[in-house]
């Protein structure tokens, strides 16, 4: 090989790679330019949405759905910058777009669930709900996920499509009904524990007189009889008044001489 030759191919890489540096320092220029411009879209959906009253959980929603179009509108352009021909790119992603259905059939079902989840609002941010074994306040609804914070802060991420098709309980209500199981010794008095309970009741409050509140007798279990005692209270009041009522039951209870029965076995042997 010749001098000449070897200059010819040394230019033509030359004049390639530079070529190529040129593709990527666009490609770059591309993302930084595209994540600026997410950025501005981000905050005017905020603002324009703020400004019109949207409901958060719609806000949440339509905001991670524009993300990901961004993300997809971003990928594309960065593609087509590398001089890969979009109409490939595209021709490409349809001829496997049965093979990319099957393989995030999750993820549609997921997209479609938050969809009915803003259509048909079994609940929305704020509320505080028990779903999939979790109970939490709704923080976001996100196109794929609920995201709900525990009472002990935890973040958690449920998929939509197991929120609209599984079971919720909203308990965003105003009045929730408290319930209690007293288990007492055979024997005991029945009227006189009934008497201390309802003196515990009148003096709390927070426990509301409609509905009335409520105590029987609800069965006699092996090793105890036992109580039954149900209180409305206002959904904000619920906890508080279970653990202070847990306290102050045990305490009037022992204190009037009624015993709570430890589980136990009678065996009767013959001669």
């Amino acid at each position: 090989m010749n001098d000449l030759n070897k200059m010819t191919i040394v230019h033509d890489l030359w004049i390639q790679g530079a070529h190529f540096g040129l593709l990527l320092v666009k490609a770059a220029l591309i993302l930084l330019f595209g994540r600026l411009i997410m950025r501005f879209v981000d905050r005017l959906i905020r603002k324009l949405m703020d400004k019109r009253g949207v409901e958060p959980s719609v806000k949440t929603f339509l905001i991670s759905l524009s993300n990901v179009l961004m993300v997809i509108l971003i990928a594309v352009s960065i593609v087509g910058a590398l001089g890969v021909q979009t109409t490939s790119f595209a021709a490409l992603l349809a001829s496997a777009g049965v093979a990319i259905g099957m393989a995030l059939s999750g993820n549609l079902s997921n997209f479609s669930g938050g969809l009915m989840i803003l259509l048909f609002k079994p609940f929305k941010v704020g509320d505080s709900i028990s779903a999939q074994g979790m109970n939490g306040t709704v923080k976001e609804i996100q196109i794929f996920h609920t995201v709900l914070v525990t009472g002990d802060n935890k973040r958690v991420y449920i998929p939509n499509g197991a929120l609209s098709s599984g079971t919720v309980v909203n308990l965003n209500v105003d009045k929730r009904r408290v319930e209690w199981i007293i288990g007492v010794d055979y024997g005991t008095d029945f009227q006189k524990a009934k008497a201390l309970v309802e003196r515990l009741w009148t003096a709390d409050a927070r426990i509301l007189k409609e509905p009335a509140p409520f105590i029987a007798l609800q069965a006699l279990a092996d090793s105890s009889v036992n109580l039954v005692v149900r209180v409305w209270v206002e959904a904000p009041d619920y906890w508080g008044v279970y653990f202070d009522m847990n306290r102050s039951i045990y305490e009037a209870f022992n204190a009037a001489g009624i015993s709570f029965p430890y589980p136990q076995l009678t065996v009767h042997q013959g001669s």
